[in-house]
């Protein structure tokens, strides 16, 4: 008799999927199912309906916003007929086998470390929280509060996951201290919030509105704020948080931990050491290859006159001047043309004269499908950069390439989440200029689609536009050493392109000659020059690379 082959535990869920989309959830399909049942149910721990249930939810784990609706179709059964099933879905969600997102409708998602149990053919078991260092214990304090960013937590469930980190965790300084105070929970959950944004994202500067994601109603939100605002919240009171300032002068809406908490609490954590971190992701302006650039006459001292500028003595005097007349002491600069015109490679190079690090931000990063989520990744870009400001002798340039998907024109406000994100991203963006005190550079291939809320916060805009002939001849002799004079003249006159464009024939010519051991004729590089303005022809604008 063949040996029947032992099937994993994804293999048994898999038939379950298969069964239970034939007959539903049907007397029928749990007897033909049990097999399948019995072995993910033990290996679970969980009971065979909640097996069923969440072999759907893992069918679907490719989608992060499942709906009970979706399970319900998938099991022929109808919704009201699955509200039955909510006990068994907390039993899930408690186990940690699904994340819950509570916001005006209720969806699921599978996180990703049980995919990857279930893989090995084993139960998930949530990571050991006891007996934590310090910077494992404030990892896991961030997960905690982004699910609570997320809406995968309640206010309340918040409260008590943070209680049972710091009960777990009795041996670390920070949470001797934290609880020898006595607060209640929610106090307690505000305060390790703002040790969460200085430790993790070293953010000294917190407004309401960071701070909001905690709060599950408008009226407890408000209340929180009033108390904040006369002095009169326990944390400002017994002056672990307290207002910031700027130039001298108190900013009612933001705040710090104050000097004594941090003294108080953070003592276990090498700062330092975290803060070199922060520089790890830096483009280090040693590391900048020099390039010989060419721009047309206009551009040329606009962008020398820049150059000035950011050299660290006159960048210095400047601000001092600036603060002491009451003005915004941040750069913020546009650089705006077709693609192909040096924008990037001239940030690069200013950089590198100027002895600038570069920290640039990865726009598609900045997007995510969760409400909220978005939002968050721009405050922490500048949170991040107002930290590395801070601590570096050089101010580094924060660098928003391709900029065109944050600083267009805002989208009427509607019922969509997503227009109501995108214009939350752009305020969040413009009043971090206004608050900006080191140097922000934005390049963009489309400045007909920006809005002028954005506009007015550029004090430097540089238009590159396609270089004029002797530009472009200029160009043509630069990167091809062995090109004629003549022969330069002839290729800039007869095609009007970029430095980019330029760029690249030459490195279709320098394959040519690897390939053919031989200089290619004029008429061959013709022929190049005609294929890159096929090529160019099929571009999208604002989407391409540039160099």
């Amino acid at each position: 008799m063949p040996e029947i082959k032992k099937l994993t535990l994804l293999e048994h869920i898999e038939k379950i999927v298969e069964m239970s989309e034939a007959d539903g959830f049907s007397d029928d399909f749990f007897k033909k199912a049990s097999r399948h049942l019995a072995v993910a149910s033990k290996i679970l721990d969980i009971t065979p309906v909640q097996v069923a249930l969440f072999s759907h939810f893992l069918n679907r784990s490719d989608d992060e916003c499942i709906s009970v609706g979706e399970i319900a179709k998938a099991i022929k059964c109808k919704q009201v007929k699955l509200i039955q099933y909510m006990n068994d879905f907390d039993v899930l969600e408690n186990k940690k086998l699904l994340c819950c997102r509570r916001s005006r409708t209720m969806t699921y998602r599978v996180p990703m470390d049980v995919i990857t149990a279930l893989r090995k053919n084993e139960n998930y078991k949530p990571l050991n929280n006891k007996n934590l260092s310090i910077d494992e214990f404030f990892t896991m304090a961030e997960s905690l509060f982004d699910q609570r960013e997320n809406e995968e937590l309640t206010f309340v469930n918040l409260g008590n996951e943070l209680k049972r980190l710091l009960d777990d965790n009795i041996q670390l300084v920070f949470v001797q201290k934290v609880t020898s105070y006595n607060f209640s929970n929610d106090i307690l959950t505000l305060l390790l919030c703002f040790c969460h944004f200085f430790v993790n994202n070293y953010d000294d500067n917190i407004g309401f509105h960071d701070f909001d994601f905690l709060f599950e109603d408008r009226a407890e939100t408000r209340y929180v704020i009033r108390l904040f605002k006369d002095g009169h919240h326990p944390l400002v009171k017994g002056k672990f948080i307290e207002n910031t300032n700027s130039e001298g002068f108190v900013n009612k809406e933001s705040f710090k931990l104050t000097d004594k908490a941090k003294e108080e609490l953070l003592s276990e954590i090498n700062l330092i050491d975290r803060q070199a971190d922060r520089r790890k992701d830096l483009l280090l302006h040693k590391t900048i290859t020099p390039k010989r650039m060419f721009y047309n006459e206009k551009e040329s001292e606009k962008i020398r006159e820049l150059t000035e500028l950011l050299q660290e003595d006159n960048f210095k005097n400047v601000q001092s001047r600036l603060s002491e007349t009451g003005m915004r002491k941040g750069f913020a600069c546009l650089f705006s043309g077709a693609p192909g015109t040096g924008k990037t490679e001239t940030v690069y190079q200013i950089a590198r004269e100027t002895k600038r690090d570069i920290m640039q931000v990865d726009i598609s990063a900045t997007k995510s499908m969760w409400f909220g989520e978005s939002e968050k990744r721009i405050k922490n870009i500048f949170d991040q950069y107002r930290a590395l400001v801070e601590i570096e002798t050089v101010a580094p340039i924060l660098l928003f390439n391709e900029a065109d998907a944050v600083i267009s024109k805002r989208i009427e406000v509607t019922t969509s989440s997503v227009a109501q994100t995108e214009n939350a991203i752009q305020n969040i963006i413009l009043q971090e200029i206004e608050n900006l005190t080191g140097i922000l550079i934005a390049t963009t291939n489309l400045t007909k689609n920006m809005d002028k809320a954005f506009e007015r916060r550029f004090l430097y805009k540089i238009e590159f536009e396609k270089p004029v002939l002797p530009v472009r001849k200029a160009i043509w002799q630069s990167i091809i050493t062995t090109l004629s004079a003549a022969d330069a003249e002839t290729l800039a006159s007869r095609f009007d392109f970029s430095g980019g464009q330029i760029e690249n024939v030459a490195r279709k010519r320098a394959v040519d000659v690897v390939i053919s051991g031989r200089e290619p004729s004029l008429e061959r590089l013709e022929s190049f020059c005609k294929d890159e303005m096929i090529a160019d022809s099929t571009r999208q604008i604002g989407f391409g690379t540039e160099k």
